[in-house]
């Protein structure tokens, strides 16, 4: 995973998922989801898209898009919607790696500093701090490069 996201943010010099979702093409849309969808990407007609729900604050939106464009990246041909975590929905296989590569995504070559919490890390790299049970498993894939 850490190997895509390397290939991603060498080849168009950026880590910010809403500027290579333009670079590959991926239209992203904002707009009224309702209630405990965040997100989501789809593919019609050859044409790809990351839909974002229009009212999640910024730090979400960006998470949401990056979230979105590993769905497209890892799980080509799946459909998938990124529920709010309120819902009864479990994450499965597909969403906890979407999340794993939306965190190496974000938090490209930040390190956590000695003392620094996880969450004092989160809100420094604009990471909402929910995703803090992901960290740890995603960093484990940091290693492993």
């Amino acid at each position: 995973m850490r190997d895509i996201v390397d290939k991603l943010t060498s080849k168009f010099k950026t880590n910010c998922p809403f500027e290579l979702a333009s670079h590959l093409n991926i239209n992203v849309v904002f707009a009224d989801l309702g209630k405990g969808t965040r997100g989501f990407y789809y593919k019609k007609l050859k044409r790809k898209y990351i839909c974002i729900h229009k009212d999640l604050p910024d730090e979400w939106k960006r998470f949401v898009c990056a979230h979105e464009l590993a769905h497209e990246r890892l799980h080509k041909g799946i459909g998938r919607f990124f529920v709010d975590e309120k819902s009864f929905y479990l994450p499965g296989k597909f969403e906890r790696q979407a999340n794993n590569f939306a965190l190496i995504l974000l938090l490209g070559d930040s390190k956590i500093s000695s003392g620094e919490t996880v969450e004092s890390f989160f809100l420094r790299n604009k990471i909402p701090l929910e995703m803090h049970e992901f960290y740890s498993l995603a960093m484990s894939f940091c290693i492993q490069k």
